[in-house]
């Protein structure tokens, strides 16, 4: 008896309208910030492979467009091989950076024409001393500058603003002409006691920081609700929803989940039939704070 082997079948379209995924570059970040919340951590680069491959299954399943992360994009030795790809596939890709090293800003520069936007993160005095970073606005701004994007956004974690402080960020952001995306800085309990904030300091100090903040951005109704329900998180873990997400998360070794802190995925070289399985099945995860801050909505000021 002849016995026909025939190929896979393209994967169907997720029940769950995936829109677009965001994709680890890299599983570790020189920057080290002293308040981030990545889900995974590891050494090592997204390789070549894997990143076709799941670009590959991204554009069968109807994503529309991608963003690398990191740890830090521009720390990628291919960093241009990937946006190069991304187009290749037809799929729209974007960067969220901490680019401030003249030779990383030189690479992020390299590629700006490529992508769709580009942000660049920030933090206030007081997170830049609560995380032990140096990642100023200021700074921030000269890197937008350098890079030929047409969309450009500065995304500021704050804690601890000072009124000056908002008058100069409001008045840089002015000057160049770039949006802005704000977040409160995301604390679990560890550091929370590592500062010695009691969980009612910091809810008191995110709303203290969310009123002098509108003060001079005028806030979308969108982040008004998000920081509404980033509250009620803290003080209602019981009642945290289910996620629902219409962006998928890709980590630096191939594994397609539904968030960075999901506890299940599948590998890109899956047969898919398994990813079909996977993106098809109802989310497990319940919302967290910190998966709320990745996947909250991209406007905050109008």
């Amino acid at each position: 008896m002849n016995t026909a082997i025939h190929p896979e079948s393209p994967l169907a379209p997720a029940r769950q309208l995936f829109r677009s995924a965001l994709i680890s570059t890299a599983g570790h970040c020189k920057i080290a910030c002293g308040f981030c919340f990545r889900a995974d951590r590891a050494h090592g680069f997204l390789d070549i492979s894997t990143y076709t491959r799941t670009l590959s299954r991204l554009k069968e399943i109807g994503a529309e467009a991608i963003c690398l992360t990191g740890g830090e994009p521009t720390h990628h030795p291919e960093l241009r091989q990937l946006v190069r790809l991304a187009h290749q596939f037809g799929i729209p890709v974007s960067i969220v950076t901490s680019a401030r090293d003249p030779d990383d800003v030189d690479r992020l520069a390299d590629v700006g024409r490529l992508l769709a936007n580009v942000t660049v993160s920030a933090d206030s005095a007081g997170a830049m001393e609560l995380g032990r970073t140096t990642r100023s606005v200021a700074s921030a701004v000269v890197t937008l500058e350098r890079i030929p994007t047409p969309e450009k956004v500065l995304h500021l974690t704050y804690w601890k603003l000072t009124a000056d402080e908002c008058q100069d960020v409001y008045e840089r952001v002015d000057a160049s002409g770039v949006q802005i995306q704000l977040s409160p800085v995301a604390l679990d309990d560890t550091t929370r006691q590592r500062v010695g904030c009691t969980f009612y300091e910091y809810l008191a100090q995110h709303r203290e920081d969310a009123a002098l903040l509108s003060r001079y951005f005028q806030f979308t109704s969108r982040f008004q609700k998000h920081l509404t329900t980033l509250r009620g998180m803290h003080l209602y873990p019981e009642r945290r929803s289910s996620c629902v997400s219409a962006a998928l998360y890709v980590s630096a070794n191939g594994e397609i989940r539904r968030c960075p802190y999901g506890k299940s995925g599948v590998s890109v070289h899956a047969p898919r039939a398994e990813i079909s399985r996977f993106l098809h099945a109802g989310p497990r995860d319940r919302t967290t704070p910190e998966c709320a801050a990745i996947c909250r909505a991209d406007d905050t000021c109008e």
